[in-house]
């Protein structure tokens, strides 16, 4: 029985919602990164400024060929194919004859990639494989730093240094030892195709070395690792493992050396002697393309002879993009044609 005393309290019951409302903030949508607008001018302008520089360069190309044969036409007219194949040079009768030029240029050039090359990659794979790491960092600095010398300070350096040291010791026990090869005879005038080899040997150095280096490094460590695993000598497995997966790289470095050989000037021009002559001999004087073009464009007088200087220019050009094309095939035949593999 309820308590009198105490009232009872007023408890409604749920009413129903009349009206309901909810309120939001609103919601601030965050700027797109790339806002859609009508870009398609735009597009067409930076695709129009690519083509550009991409046709530049074939542009200079065909100048280049352009004026190399229209101010060589004078000497192809008067000489025709003989002009390559001719060894008279004589300015005063205008005979004028380049395969003494071709002939020392593509001599030289050979002599040394077969000392360059060797040395170059030979350093490579000390800083890469086998030098420690104190002193691979100033070592690889040291080399490429040879690159940045001028040609006129090697030039220098092989008159006062190289020169004489060819005179009186290599050139002599070369003559005496090999003399029967008919390559090292004759007398030693120091100044020779020999030594126009071993400086531009030296200049191409550094670059063969820096590009081979760069070529090392990026082949996978588990090549090396595999090859070791395998019991294979350090250097079987850096033939095996390293060399042959960079074999294409080197090359490539080969191409680019021989490329500054074929178009060094000044360097060459302080050692080879400039004897337009023929030698079976690396003991005697010999000229370049790059040096006639050096020694005498600034005293042709006759519109032949300038004009025969001009197509040894000429000559130096088709013979680069020739030496390039072989140096393509023998990549080809590395390579049979497939595409470069990317490494991790």
């Amino acid at each position: 029985m309820a308590n009198p005393a105490f009232h009872r309290p007023a408890m409604p019951g749920p009413q129903p919602v009349v009206d309901t409302k909810v309120i939001t903030a609103p919601v601030s949508r965050a700027a797109p990164l790339l806002a859609a607008s009508g870009g398609e001018v735009s597009d067409r302008i930076f695709r129009l400024a690519m083509l550009t520089c991409g046709l530049a360069v074939l542009a200079v190309l065909a100048l280049i060929v352009y004026e190399l044969v229209l101010r060589s036409a004078l000497s192809w007219h008067a000489f025709g194919l003989k002009f390559f194949t001719g060894r008279d040079w004589d300015p005063v009768s205008e005979q004028f004859g380049a395969l003494p030029f071709v002939y020392g240029t593509l001599v030289s050039s050979l002599l040394a990639l077969i000392i360059a090359v060797p040395l170059a990659v030979g350093v490579a794979v000390f800083t890469t494989e086998m030098c420690p790491r104190v002193l691979r960092g100033p070592l690889s600095f040291f080399v490429e730093l040879l690159a940045a010398i001028p040609s006129v300070i090697y030039g220098l350096w092989a008159i006062f240094v190289l020169v004489p040291i060819l005179t009186s010791y290599v050139q002599p026990f070369l003559s005496k030892t090999l003399g029967w090869t008919k390559l090292f005879e004759g007398p030693s005038f120091g100044y020779s195709m020999l030594a126009a080899g071993i400086i531009l040997a030296i200049m191409i150095v550094p670059i063969v070395s820096s590009i081979t280096r760069e070529v090392l490094m990026v082949v996978p460590q588990h090549q090396r690792e595999a090859a070791l695993a395998l019991g294979a000598t350090r250097w079987e497995m850096i033939r095996i493992g390293v060399l042959r997966n960079a074999r294409a790289g080197i090359m490539g470095a080969v191409i680019l050396g021989l490329g500054r050989a074929l178009g060094e000037t000044m360097a060459v021009t302080m050692v080879i002697g400039n004897r337009p002559e023929i030698s079976r001999s690396l003991l005697a004087p010999g000229y370049t393309m790059a040096s006639v073009l050096a020694n005498e464009f600034s005293e042709a007088t006759g519109n032949v002879y300038l004009s025969a200087l001009i197509e040894i220019g000429l000559a130096l050009f088709l013979v680069t993009i020739v030496v390039n094309a072989l140096a393509r095939l023998l990549v080809w035949t590395v390579t049979r044609g497939q595409p470069a593999r990317g490494h991790a």
